[in-house]
C-alpha cells in the first residue's frame, strides 16, 4: 500500500540558515508518528512543506498519493503551531463553516459540532464568539476544526502546548481515538515524554537533520537499560554490598530506594539476580533510557551540543 507521506532528499533553507537537510521519510498509512526534537530542529518547517504551505528547495514530497497536499486537502486535518480562528465569529458558526469547506453537509456538521463540543467539555460555547474564549478553549475548538471532517491524515504541530494536565489528557485520548478509527497521525513536539506516551514510531530531528527514525519498540530494544531501581525489603537494611555486585558501576539514593548504574555492556538480568541475592528487595526493576536520554546520546556522539538548534 502506498504510504500516507513520503519525503525524499528534502532540503529547505532560509537565507544562510539550513532548516531541513536531506530529509527522507516514509509514514505508512495508519501509523502514529512522533516528530520530535528541540525547538528550532526543523519540525514545523518540515510539516509546512508536507502541507504545501512552504515548498522545498530540493527533493520530492508525496501526500496521500499526490505531489501536493492541496490536491488532497479535504482528506487532511491540520492543527498548526500558530493557532488562528475568526475571532468575531461564534464558535458554532466557525466550526460549521470549516466543516463545510471540507465537504461536510450542513446536517452532518450540526450534529458533529455539538457532539465534539460536548466531548471536549465545552457544551455551552456554541453561541459564544471565539474572542470570548480562553486560550485553552480556543485550542480545543481548533482541534475540533481539524478533525470534524474525519480526515485520513491528521497533522498536529505542538498540539499540547500551553494546556493544563487535565486538557492534555483529554486531547491525548482524542488523538488515540482518531488513530483507532484508522487515521494516520503525524504530530510534532519538543516534549519527548509526550511522544513516548502516544507514538508507535519516532522521527527525531536535530539541526535540520534526521538523527533517528524507527519504531518505539525497536528504539527501546536497541538501547540497553542504563540502570536498575532498587528498594530493600527492610528499609533499614545495609545496602553497601550492592556496590560490589558485578556489573554495577555506581549507586545513588533515588526517592525511597536506590539507583544502580550499570557498566556499559553489563547483563542486566544477571545483575538483577545478583542484587536480589545480596539484599532482599521489595522492588527491583530496569530503568530504560528515555527518548530525551537517547537524543542527548545521539547528538553528543556526533560531537554537537544537545541544546543547539537552527
Amino acid at each position: 500500500m502506498e504510504p500516507a507521506i513520503s519525503l525524499s532528499g528534502v532540503n529547505k533553507t532560509f537565507g544562510t540558515t539550513v532548516a531541513v537537510r536531506d530529509l527522507d521519510l516514509v509514514v505508512p498509512r495508519g501509523a502514529l508518528y512522533g516528530f520530535i526534537g528541540p525547538n528550532g530542529a526543523g519540525k514545523t518547517t518540515s510539516l509546512r512543506m508536507i502541507m504545501s504551505i512552504l515548498f522545498p528547495d530540493r527533493g520530492r514530497i508525496s501526500v496521500l498519493g499526490h505531489h501536493s497536499a492541496q490536491e488532497a486537502k479535504d482528506r487532511i486535518g491540520y492543527l498548526p503551531e500558530e493557532r488562528g480562528v475568526y475571532r468575531k465569529m461564534k464558535v458554532g458558526a466557525f466550526l460549521t463553516y470549516i466543516a463545510r469547506l471540507k465537504g461536510v453537509s450542513d446536517a452532518q456538521a450540526a450534529t458533529r459540532v455539538r457532539s465534539w463540543l460536548d466531548r471536549v467539555d465545552l457544551p455551552n460555547v456554541y453561541d459564544k464568539k471565539c474572542e470570548e474564549l480562553s486560550k485553552g478553549m480556543l485550542q480545543k475548538v481548533q482541534l475540533i476544526a481539524a478533525i470534524l471532517h474525519q480526515p485520513e491524515l491528521l497533522i498536529l504541530d505542538e498540539p499540547f502546548s500551553g494546556l493544563d494536565p487535565f486538557n492534555t489528557r483529554l486531547l491525548r485520548d482524542i488523538v488515540r481515538d482518531e488513530h483507532r478509527r484508522g487515521t494516520t497521525i503525524l504530530f510534532s513536539t519538543h516534549i519527548m515524554t509526550q511522544a513516548e506516551e502516544l507514538c508507535d514510531h519516532i522521527l527525531m530531528l536535530h539541526r535540520g537533520r534526521k538523527v533517528l527514525d524507527d519504531s518505539l519498540d525497536a528504539i527501546r530494544r536497541s538501547h540497553d537499560p542504563r540502570a536498575i531501581l532498587f528498594e530493600p525489603f527492610d528499609p533499614a537494611a545495609d545496602v553497601a554490598p550492592l556496590r560490589g555486585v558485578e556489573g554495577v558501576a555506581a549507586m545513588a539514593r533515588e526517592g525511597t530506594g536506590h539507583r544502580l548504574d550499570l557498566i556499559p555492556g553489563a547483563d542486566p538480568v544477571r545483575a538483577m539476580r545478583a542484587i536480589a541475592l545480596a539484599v532482599a528487595p521489595s522492588r527491583i526493576e530496569l530503568q530504560r533510557p528515555s527518548l530525551e536520554d537517547i537524543f542527548v546520546e545521539l547528538v553528543t556522539d556526533a560531537g554537537e551540543p544537545a541544546g543547539a538548534a537552527v
